[in-house]
């Protein structure tokens, strides 16, 4: 192993909180690439790792970026398995069933086109903050393993068993008519085959692969990415929508008026239809959901757990609870109860298919059975790298905090009032604030937005507010 200090280090700006995403060809370059897989690869040995998952999304950088990956990796003398261009839960699947339990991802995600990134597991662990951080000090101090090429084994022949697998879960109760907005990214192939082999008809939006993403960026949690969906809905009078990121791993739903559930309401349906077969379980939400969803999983005999958001510490507070299901507002679903833990957009949506197929009453009925709160999405604030966690530590040290509620610290800061709350955190993907409002009324709506619109311009009054 060369220990040598390393002159020149990657930018710090790639290595984040729940993975590693830049900017292609600026802060994330083929040359930062092979040495992130040199330092996986060398990551993977020190833990007796021989064999590591590959696969990439649909982006214009990804076969490039893909290729010096896996020569990275092969030259610690770590074995690669390239399953080529997947979703991400394919991935995440065949690293499971195949007993290496390891993979990497090549994918820029949600991201606009000019972004890439890696998301990773080793040994079952999907690698976040010091984990990450750890490989970005190997670079550093150039701590990598320079041994005997590895061997590195191509197939493609892993979405049939995929699919497979969730066919032989899942029972769809009665014909049901769905539209799939794949966004032009990975999962635009597998999920029309999906969805028809269970037996849907199956009306497609953007379901060839583009990396450029022309007709709008594959993120479902932006509600102006979700126009065409809700026009194709009504317009073919279908049962639901559904919207997949640019990986595959997260999850948009209309239901069959042309409302968009967000993945907090998706989760109370969800939740009371696990409950049902688990009672007593745990499930775990993140900090942006809705005040509401705690209150359904204890109605329905379940115990919530408040957590942070990131699709990486999700599903490590999910392996330490062992809760039997777990989401975010991003639109990530991890399923414990029937499936593996992981994140898995085409899954969640599939499940959803099967609950609506058993209700003899359109989705929309079946929806209004869950309280919908005045809300806000998810409101963004763009920011220079680094100014959101700078903002938050201003925030925390400010005299005015409202001393009327209940404040949640995980993450950022909620401030939970009797009849509502307010969300300010710092985003660990982009150099953003990421807010988002609930009240019983829309007055009360109003009146929590006044109170964190005071507390925003204290620290940075030239701020430009979405709200």
């Amino acid at each position: 192993m060369n220990t040598t200090e390393k002159k020149l280090s990657p930018a710090d700006v790639i290595f984040r909180a729940y993975d590693i995403r830049g900017i292609v060809d600026k802060t994330l370059t083929e040359d930062i690439v092979y040495d992130i897989g040199r330092a996986i690869g060398s990551e993977a040995l020190d833990k007796d790792i021989k064999t590591i998952v590959t696969a990439k999304d649909g982006r214009i950088s990804s076969p490039v970026l893909s290729k010096v990956l896996i020569d990275g990796i092969l030259a610690t003398g770590t074995h690669v398995l390239d399953i080529g261009t997947v979703p991400t839960p394919v991935l995440y699947f065949v690293a499971h069933h195949h007993q290496c339990h390891s993979g990497v991802m090549l994918t820029g995600s949600h991201n606009p086109a000019n972004y890439n990134g890696l998301k990773i597991v080793l040994a079952g662990e999907t690698l976040s903050g010091d984990r990450i951080q750890g490989l970005k000090k190997r670079i550093n101090s150039h701590n990598l393993y320079d041994n005997k090429a590895g061997k590195l084994t191509e197939k493609n022949i892993f979405t049939n068993e995929y699919i497979g697998f969730i066919t032989d879960d899942v029972r769809i109760a009665r014909p049901m008519k769905i539209v799939i907005d794949a966004g032009n990214g990975v999962a635009s192939k597998i999920a029309p085959i999906l969805f028809r082999t269970l037996g849907c008809e199956v009306i497609e939006l953007f379901c060839e692969i583009d990396g450029t993403f022309p007709n709008h960026e594959p993120d479902p949690s932006k509600p102006e990415n979700l126009t065409d969906l809700i026009a194709a809905v009504k317009g073919h009078q279908a049962d639901a929508g559904f919207a997949f990121d640019g990986d595959g791993d997260r999850l948009g739903v209309i239901d069959s008026c042309g409302n968009i559930i967000w993945p907090d309401r998706q989760m109370m349906l969800f939740s009371k239809y696990i409950l049902a077969k688990n009672p007593e379980s745990e499930i775990i939400y993140d900090v942006k959901c809705s005040r509401n969803l705690p209150a359904q999983i204890i109605r329905n005999g379940g115990t919530p757990i408040i957590w942070k958001t990131g699709h990486s510490l999700m599903k490590a507070k999910l392996k330490q609870t062992g809760a039997i299901f777990a989401g975010e507002m991003s639109g990530h679903l991890f399923f414990n109860d029937r499936w593996f833990g992981f994140d898995d957009g085409l899954y969640s949506a599939v499940r959803l298919i099967e609950i609506l197929s058993e209700d003899t009453r359109d989705s929309a009925m079946v929806f209004a059975d869950f309280p919908d709160s005045p809300n806000t999405p998810e409101l963004s604030i763009n920011l220079e790298e680094g100014e959101n966690f700078a903002f938050m530590q201003q925030l925390f040290a400010s005299k005015n905090l409202p001393t009327d509620g209940r404040i949640t610290d995980i993450d950022g800061l909620r401030i939970d009032f009797t009849d509502g709350f307010g969300l300010i955190r710092a985003s660990n993907t982009t150099p953003s604030l990421v807010i988002r409002f609930e009240g019983e009324t829309q007055e009360v709506l109003t009146r929590i937005q006044d109170q964190f619109r005071l507390l925003i311009l204290e620290i940075k009054p030239e701020i430009s507010l979405p709200f």
